[in-house]
């Protein structure tokens, strides 16, 4: 499998260098031929995932920052990029916007408030993916349109990620309709997205530079109709087609995997967790905590009693007994627990929305702990110490002389009752919090390394709000840079003590920024050599002949393939002035077409170049191809809605 993954590789790369070579031979100069060259290049890193993303954007900006040394023997004038300007990406807007709001969104959520938000869209929305999604996406897409879109998913992704431990929804199947919902919401008013705010600026200079231009403005709401237009062909999109589209990757934040997923891969035990709920028939009732673990060779590590949640230590009593409406977390093998689902007529719960955060890896999972020779358990068994009360975890397996004891061995029917050995290694179920209190407990080595327990601070509610809304009420009412804006809201949730220091750094997704800040230089290579304004005018020349809505259509897609590999700032730049000139050569109207080129840089979903689909990436466990199936439909879509509303619309 490798071998032709490797073969397919070389293919493609052959195929990408015969495409280099032969557009030497039609560009106008050395600077655009070595554009191009590093333009297909990067798509090819990109699209055939040779390396990850983020080192694909640092070799592209690496090798651009080469020429500033051998751009004598490429046959150029100057370097592709001054290397003074090489590393502007790190200190760009864009990119210290983005670790503002990724800062920003970790302080709101540390205080429990992006945990009731999560609780409110379950409650609206169910625990279905086609309730869910419309509610998250629309929600995200009208907040995007008053607010940088990258921010509105930012604030987000956490909302996310709570909602998918408890509905069970996979966050790959949740956030590209959220950070698509989000590009699409900067569609919506004219200060939703840079390219729309600078529209306006960029008509009163047309109108100055070119004779007979004689342009009008747009309003804050000029937009509106093609925004939702587009809006709610996103989220249709993802409720007809996302089960073909989606991926159904099952990751935790940042791509790693689960507890359950590392004890499968090395141990080759497929443990499941999930949460039931006791029914009025059941033959549960009345009996107690450790006979039906026993009889059921499950364990039970969690529990809702009435209003009473029940896990970790001093909480799960071996004498309690089952009572109608109980909720349980049960881990076990899986034809263990269907088994027990059936026998005892329980019903099932499609995720953990009782539990919610508590069964997931970032408040409890699978650990190793290892009994040491002086262990005061040596010769006893966890029934024997009231393991999972007095420590608050729930033994799984024993590993003993590189074998692996669990319940379904043959020659073991209660794990709990063998006696642990010296150098046994156990596997238990156990909140971060139980476990935290073993690290100084002599008895035990800890060997899993585990997230320490997060603290919520709740307190701090009204700090968060408070500089949310400082750094919100910036963006929207004055004229400050967007990222020293933001950067005001997270300054000031630190020095509040909403966030430490350092969890105000754990919070940036720092591949994100690696993978931003190290394509904007390739953005100013092409815009510098001359090959974004060889691209337009060559295929601007060829569709002349074109119907009206035909050259919009062509317009509109020139933009989305420049916005691709260049900031939509920079395309809009460039495009606004020759879409006016050819809007004036064939008697239409030249607002209408620059609207379109400024509209045409939101569609930006085939490649993770976007802010948004940057940041979503890693979270979700998102692959390019990932991007390029669902993208290039969407992409599809964009273009025919867009153009459908302005002529349907009647803008002019």
């Amino acid at each position: 499998m490798k071998d032709k993954s490797l073969l397919k590789k070389l293919i493609a790369g052959g195929v990408f260098l015969c495409a280099a070579l032969f557009l030497t031979t039609l560009v106008p100069n050395a600077g655009v031929a070595w554009a191009m060259a590093i333009l297909l290049l990067t798509v090819y890193l990109f699209a055939f995932e040779v390396v990850g993303v983020d080192v694909a954007a640092i070799v592209v900006m690496v090798l651009l920052g080469l020429t500033g040394l051998f751009y004598p023997l490429m046959g150029l004038e100057k370097p592709m990029v001054p290397p003074d300007d090489l590393f502007n990406g790190f200190s760009s807007n864009a990119v210290i916007s983005i670790i503002a709001v990724m800062i920003i969104g970790a302080g709101l959520d540390k205080t429990g408030l992006m945990s009731k938000v999560a609780a409110l869209i379950l409650r609206l929305g169910g625990k279905t993916e086609n309730r869910i999604i419309p509610i998250i996406s629309g929600t995200v897409g009208i907040i995007s349109s008053f607010m940088q879109n990258v921010g509105a998913a930012a604030l987000f992704l956490p909302v996310v990620s709570r909602i998918s431990n408890r509905s069970g929804i996979p966050m790959s199947r949740l956030l590209m309709p959220m950070g698509f919902c989000a590009i699409l919401g900067g569609t919506v008013t004219m200060i939703g997205s840079s390219p729309l705010i600078l529209l306006n600026d960029l008509i009163l200079t047309s109108n100055q530079a070119i004779p007979g231009a004689n342009m009008h403005t747009w309003g804050l709401f000029s937009v509106t109709p093609i925004g939702l237009a587009l809006i709610i062909t996103g989220v249709l999109y993802f409720l007809l087609a996302g089960r073909y589209v989606l991926p159904a990757v099952h990751e935790t934040e940042h791509g790693k995997e689960t507890t359950l997923q590392y004890l499968k891969r090395t141990y080759d035990i497929d443990f499941k967790l999930m949460e039931v709920e006791i029914g009025g028939d059941s033959p549960m009732l009345g009996r107690k905590l450790l006979e039906i673990e026993t009889e059921s060779n499950v364990r039970i590590v969690a529990m809702k009693d009435r209003s009473q949640i029940r896990c970790g230590v001093d909480s799960l009593d071996r004498d309690l007994e089952f009572r109608k409406g109980q909720v349980l977390g049960v881990v076990g093998l899986p034809e263990r627990e269907e088994r027990f689902i059936v026998d005892d007529k329980l019903v099932p719960h499609n995720g953990t929305p009782v539990f919610g955060d508590l069964l997931s890896d970032r408040f409890s999972g699978m650990a190793e702990i290892v009994i040491p020779s002086n262990s005061a358990l040596v010769g006893k068994s966890a029934i024997d110490v009231w393991m999972r009360k007095r420590y608050g975890i729930s033994l799984m397996a024993i590993l003993r002389n590189g074998r692996v004891i669990y319940a379904e061995d043959e020659n073991v029917d209660e794990i709990r009752a063998v006696p642990f050995q010296a150098g046994d290694m156990i596997m238990v179920y156990a909140t971060w919090e139980a476990l935290e209190r073993l690290e100084n407990d002599r008895d035990f080595i800890i060997i899993t390394h585990y997230p320490h327990r997060e603290e919520e601070r709740p307190h701090k509610i009204n700090m968060a709000l408070l500089f949310f809304a400082i750094a919100l009420g910036l963006v929207l009412f004055t004229e400050l840079k967007l990222s020293i804006a933001l950067l005001t809201g997270a300054i000031g949730m630190v020095l509040s003590r909403v966030l430490s220091i350092d969890e105000a750094y754990e919070a940036v997704s720092w591949k994100t920024v690696f993978l931003l800040a190290s394509l904007i230089p390739l953005g100013y290579a092409v815009e510098s050599t001359g090959t974004a304004k060889w691209i337009a005018e060559g295929v601007l020349t060829v569709v002349g002949g074109l119907p009206i809505w035909g050259i919009q259509l062509v317009l509109a897609l020139l933009a989305t393939v420049f916005t691709l590999v260049m900031s939509n700032v920079g395309a809009t730049v460039l495009l606004v002035p020759l879409a006016v000139n050819i809007a004036l050569g064939i008697g239409a109207n030249p607002s209408v077409f620059a609207l379109i080129v400024a509209l045409a840089t939101s569609n930006s979903f085939l490649i993770p170049t976007h802010q948004v689909n940057a940041l979503i990436m890693g979270p979700a466990g998102y692959r390019v191809p990932d991007f390029m199936r669902a993208g290039g439909v969407m992409t599809l879509l964009f273009l025919v809605i867009l153009i459908g509303a302005i002529n349907v619309f009647g803008y002019e």
